[in-house]
């Protein structure tokens, strides 16, 4: 399969070109939201990756912005591929961001943060501690940045069964990423955490390693 469309918000992907998907991905909807866009999986009821663009002022923008914490079922995709509230209440899962909310510029991206689209069952000593942890890591780093940086970041399903949540079947990754690119100096990095709780490998991945685990060439068009 090639590209995902994408087409109202390729400012979010460098150089305008999402990532290349790997063959027999079915069930794929392209959503674009205000400050980040996913690929959602209605097979996995959760994204494949969410990308974002950050850059110094859209987080000096960020810290502006109260916290909304309204969940919300994302209406734009068909009723049986959602993921909707009720799936995650009692599951003892966080309903875990891919973009995170404390990077939102405006109330409205800030909003739209909350859609389940954007969500994974996130174990939740993992999501308010070393997840977290790059989160914040992720935003230093931008801070320090000479121009956009781009940030892309999903579930992995690498165990040899997959648990799901809910009626809807939501899908339980074992895996988390998030991959860091700077045009400006070329570099570009991956965090690669278990979805689990307790320490991490803080030490990121290469790129090429990410690639490799799971078959999505996220940065060929930053060549």
């Amino acid at each position: 399969m090639g590209d995902a469309d994408f087409a109202g918000c390729r400012e979010h992907f460098p150089n305008g070109q999402p990532p290349a998907l790997p063959a027999g991905l079915t069930g794929l909807h392209a959503l674009c939201f205000d400050a980040f866009a996913v690929l959602y999986s209605s097979e996995t009821r959760t994204p494949v990756y969410v990308a974002q663009r950050l850059n110094r002022a859209s987080l000096q923008a960020a810290r502006a912005v109260g916290r909304s914490d309204h969940f919300y079922a994302e209406a734009r995709l068909p009723a049986s591929a959602r993921a909707q509230l009720e799936d995650y209440r009692g599951s003892g899962y966080a309903r875990g961001h891919m973009a995170p909310a404390a990077d939102m510029p405006t109330e409205a991206a800030m909003a739209q943060s909350f859609s389940l689209a954007n969500m994974v069952p996130q174990d939740m000593g993992h999501n308010s501690g070393p997840w977290n942890r790059i989160e914040q890591d992720t935003r230093q780093y931008v801070m320090r940045a000479r121009g956009d940086v781009y940030v892309f970041t999903g579930p992995a399903y690498l165990a040899a069964r997959t648990s799901r949540i809910g009626d809807s079947g939501v899908a339980v990754p074992s895996h988390l990423f998030k991959l860091v690119h700077d045009p400006a100096t070329g570099r570009a990095w991956a965090h690669w955490h278990q979805n689990q709780a307790g320490p991490q490998a803080m030490k990121p991945i290469s790129e090429e390693a990410l690639v490799q685990k799971l078959g999505i060439d996220f940065l060929h068009g930053a060549d």
